[in-house]
């Protein structure tokens, strides 16, 4: 039987091994899975960076280093959607600085958010504060057009909405689009999903969390609106179910080699998924989550036996 040090010598050298071989196939030109914009047919690659949990936090450090290296790593490798939010601390303005000292602003796709509600998504938001929220956007990141504003988090859509159509009809905005992390705004954007213009939404999915493939993704995919994906790992919650335990060998039917690749391809291997964002301030997961896409995707077969495999645990 391996020592609990042994064990753990063994996990680093999988894990060494994994990303050996995702550096080795983007190098030979293993292509990043993509997959298009419903309205516009616009080709983006499936995984992305979220810049929430880790990547906020690392904002309020000194040393930027780690973030300069892990949007560096995206961008490398293939990569180009980051999503961001005024509310992630100071994400927008160190990721826009970051982006333009290393002169690849113009290859990212930026994907932020508007919310002068506050933490009350409920309250009336003044029109004059989400203006100049925007205008901020724009400054942080040194760019007359964003490729997306979304409203954040459902927060009154009939302040927030207007002000971003007025964007896109001016031409200083891509893509529109609503979010939601909470199962309780999904009637409310089940709403705005029927009856707005809608080019995106951003919702939580992950594989033991699968309530918005019910009627979000249906919906989505029946109204030609593209999906981000956030929190693919449940933010920890995923790594902590299956720690210490090793990958199922029918996990490399796939191509996954490490937990996040199981999780993220879970999730793009939905058809209404267009890209996922997971979050992380180390370059290494950077390129990890970046293995979820390339190579086979599982089958609905797979995705089955997934989800029993993770439900199973849960339960444990």
């Amino acid at each position: 039987m391996l020592t609990r040090r042994e064990t753990l010598m063994f996990s680093a050298c999988a894990a060494s091994s994994a990303l050996l071989h995702i550096r080795a196939s983007l190098a030979a030109g293993a292509p990043l899975l993509t997959r298009a914009v419903p309205k516009t047919g616009e080709m983006l690659p499936m995984v992305g960076l979220g810049s929430s949990a880790t990547f906020a936090q690392m904002t309020r450090s000194e040393d930027a280093t780690a973030l300069k290296d892990v949007l560096k790593t995206l961008v490398d490798n293939g990569g180009r959607v980051f999503d961001t939010a005024p509310s992630y601390g100071a994400s927008e303005e160190v990721a826009g600085t970051i982006a333009n000292e290393l002169g690849i602003r113009d290859k990212i796709f930026w994907a932020t958010k508007v919310n002068a509600s506050g933490r009350d998504f409920k309250a009336k938001a003044d029109p004059a504060k989400a203006r100049a929220m925007l205008d901020a956007s724009f400054k942080k990141f040194n760019l007359q057009k964003i490729d997306m504003i979304q409203v954040h988090d459902v927060a009154d859509v009939a302040t927030h909405l207007p002000l971003v159509k007025e964007l896109k009809d001016a031409g200083r905005i891509r893509y529109i689009g609503i979010t939601s992390t909470r199962e309780n705004q999904y009637e409310e954007l089940i709403g705005y999903m029927k009856n707005e213009p809608l080019d995106f939404v951003g919702v939580d999915y992950a594989v033991d969390n699968r309530e918005v493939e019910k009627e979000i993704f249906p919906l989505a995919q029946e109204k030609g609106i593209a999906v981000l994906n956030y929190v693919p790992f449940g933010r920890t919650r995923l790594f902590a179910r299956v720690k210490g335990r090793e990958l199922p060998d029918w996990a490399g039917e796939f191509d996954a080699k490490t937990w996040a690749q199981f999780f993220v391809k879970f999730c793009i291997s939905h058809p209404a998924v267009t890209v996922v964002t997971p979050a992380t301030s180390n370059p290494k997961n950077m390129l990890d989550n970046l293995g979820g896409g390339i190579g086979r995707m599982p089958t609905a077969d797979h995705r089955k036996r997934m989800v029993a495999l993770v439900d199973a645990l849960s339960q444990a």
